[in-house]
């Protein structure tokens, strides 16, 4: 590990590409608290911050490892422009929430679907996704189920998650995907779905 700590971000980005888990440690390590601060400056909330963070390293990830990595010198700067992008997609997401001016009084704030009760049909497929959800989870590799479920049914963050099962932050972030990517395809294969 200290080896790797003598190489430039470059180096370590090749040698993570050529699958050392190890350089790609290092480079989280080096870049994790510059970073991590520039996402709570730009939120203004450090739990945001925390998981935006996480989305960060997990395009980065994919990014390297699908061979789509342009090498520019400036690896911390790339991983910034990442962050900033998601805290600039997150506040879009959230903008774009609808609101209604009720100035005008012709409009009933409260008579929207999400505050109705829900009915008999909706409790049904409610239980009926749920069950789908878990029977998919079920079949998930061990260590994949086990990072889904410590993430979110537990609420733990990657970060915790890693240290309770003893590997790295990428190790965890890797599972998580591969998970993700099962279930989809799992219920694609089934023709399950999974909203209402």
């Amino acid at each position: 590990m200290q080896q790797l700590a003598k190489l430039t971000d470059e180096k370590l980005v090749q040698s993570y590409a050529n699958g050392n888990n190890e350089a790609f440690d290092t480079l989280q390590t080096r870049h994790q608290s510059r970073l991590l601060n520039y996402i709570t400056q730009l939120t203004g909330n450090r739990q945001l911050a925390e998981d935006i963070f996480q989305e960060t390293f997990v395009k980065a990830i994919m990014t390297i490892r699908n061979g789509n990595y342009t090498e520019s010198g400036k690896f911390g700067a790339w991983l910034a422009r990442i962050a900033r992008n998601l805290v600039i997609d997150h506040f879009r997401q959230d903008k774009s929430e609808p609101t209604v001016s009720t100035d005008d009084g012709t409009v009933d704030i409260l008579n929207r679907k999400e505050l109705s009760e829900l009915t008999v049909e909706d409790d049904m497929i409610d239980l009926q996704i749920r069950d789908d959800v878990r029977g998919l989870i079920r079949q998930l590799p061990d260590l994949q189920r086990q990072v889904l479920v410590m993430r979110y049914y537990r609420n733990l963050s990657f970060k915790e998650i890693a240290e309770k099962t003893n590997v790295s932050i990428n190790t965890a972030l890797g599972r998580m995907r591969y998970a993700i990517l099962n279930l989809r395809r799992m219920a694609q294969e089934r023709r399950i779905v999974l909203t209402r």
